[in-house]
């Protein structure tokens, strides 16, 4: 016979502790044996490698062998051969999956210089920690992510390492023009550059070319998530990177950095100045900043009907925004689940038969007047069990409203509904 059992433990959602890969992968990329991994070179092919077998493991689906997507640009030593390494999770939404959004980084950098010191030659290695073997770190981890999780991503999501990054963004322009036959179906790029470093000089930013209500939307809904880190939003690009073949085209960019260090492109840019912490904390934030960019109806409203730009204009701020945040009988999320939700919910039968169980995503709104509206489920589990959810959050008490410089505004929640079945 089973029992019935709830739990609030999902409020934390998924805990990734990917610190030590991040260094593992950083390490690698800007080792000796990586030659600095000039365009070109069997250093780049190296990296290329690395980043082939490391996006397979993680359980991305390749879309090219190890030798990548290979071309060809003429440098100032003659002909480069360099290669994209390309891989898909594929979306869960059977309308959405043949959209495209695109995370990517380059995996290049400047190789090694040959000085002459007391008339003797001495090669110096420029191991690009930061620039860019953290972004390429991030991007692996983050495939790792969504392989694990990819029923929650409607649109499918490609991870592509650019090759010839520091030859004029070639491999970006080459995937872009040449490459991609489905252009017109990425929705969005993500690119990953420089995010290895973090403080009051290199903060974690982004730049977008999104209008103003578009960009906040799509950053509110992310805050509402279990992030512990958010971007600062700046006016420019910081670094010059692959994202901008992919504005050429005018398709919504997103461009994820701490911006360059002090030791941006010298011998100086080691693995022991990264701040892995503050890129797990990145890789956090980017992957629940992808569940929102592969779940909403549309990244841009430019070409949306008016009711939808008019819906996304009307302001509601994410708890995460608020001065003071709402509270159940003045307490927290998890009081609320503990003393409502998992007092009154009632677990279906036949689920219990079928021995359903699992996490439902339930979002809401809560107005000024402390009511909640607007509830939503956000990840469906089971119908039975995402009705039932919606029930109890829906008949649910006035809350304390959010305040903002002590004004109340309306804030949306989103809360994990735990159905647990056990012995």
């Amino acid at each position: 016979m089973f029992l019935l059992e709830f739990c609030a433990a999902g409020l934390a959602a998924q805990n990734f502790a990917v610190a030590p890969s991040l260094r593992q992968h950083v390490e690698a990329l800007a080792s000796e044996e990586m030659e600095g991994r000039l365009a070109g070179t069997a250093g780049e092919r190296a990296a290329a490698r690395y980043l082939y077998d490391a996006l397979r493991e993680a359980g991305v689906l390749m879309l090219t062998d190890s030798l990548g997507q290979d071309f060809r640009i003429s440098g100032d030593q003659g002909e480069i051969a360099s290669q994209n390494i390309v891989g898909i999770v594929q979306g869960a939404d059977p309308q959405l999956r043949e959209e495209y959004i695109v995370v990517g980084a380059r995996y290049d950098h400047v190789g090694m210089h040959t000085l002459t010191i007391d008339g003797e030659p001495v090669r110096q290695l420029y191991p690009g920690a930061d620039a860019n073997a953290s972004g390429v770190a991030v991007l692996i981890e983050l495939a790792r992510m969504v392989s694990q999780y990819q029923g929650l991503f409607r649109r499918s999501v490609l991870f592509v390492g650019f090759g010839a990054g520091e030859q004029g963004m070639a491999g970006s322009w080459y995937f872009v023009n040449r490459a991609f036959e489905q252009l017109g179906a990425v929705k969005a790029m993500v690119d990953l550059d420089c995010l290895g470093r973090s403080g009051h000089d290199n903060p974690f930013q982004c730049f977008t070319q999104l209008g103003a209500i578009d960009r906040d939307y799509l950053f509110d809904q992310t805050l509402e998530q279990p992030v512990v880190t958010k971007p600062v939003l700046v006016q420019q690009p910081p670094v010059s990177s692959d994202c901008l073949s992919f504005y050429e085209r005018n398709i919504p960019i997103f461009l994820f950095t701490t911006g360059p260090a002090r030791e941006h492109r010298t011998i100086k840019d080691t693995p022991r100045l990264v701040d892995y912490p503050a890129m797990e904390s990145a890789c956090q934030y980017l992957y629940h900043f992808l569940l929102v960019l592969c779940d909403v109806d549309d990244v841009a409203t430019v070409n949306a009907d008016p009711a939808r730009r008019a819906a996304r204009a009307e302001k509601i701020y994410a708890v995460g925004e608020c001065d003071v945040r709402p509270q159940f009988f003045h307490s927290n999320e998890k009081h609320f689940l503990q003393s409502w939700v998992y007092k009154y919910l009632r677990y279906p039968e036949r689920a219990i038969q079928q021995k359903i169980q699992g996490q439902v995503l339930v979002g809401f709104v809560i107005e000024k007047d402390g009511s909640v509206t607007n509830v939503t489920v956000e990840h469906s589990l089971d119908e039975q069990l995402d009705d039932e959810a919606v029930r109890v959050i829906s008949v649910s008490p006035k809350w304390i409203p959010g305040q903002i410089k002590g004004e109340k505004v309306r804030t949306r929640m989103v809360i994990p509904v735990e159905f647990r079945l056990k012995r």
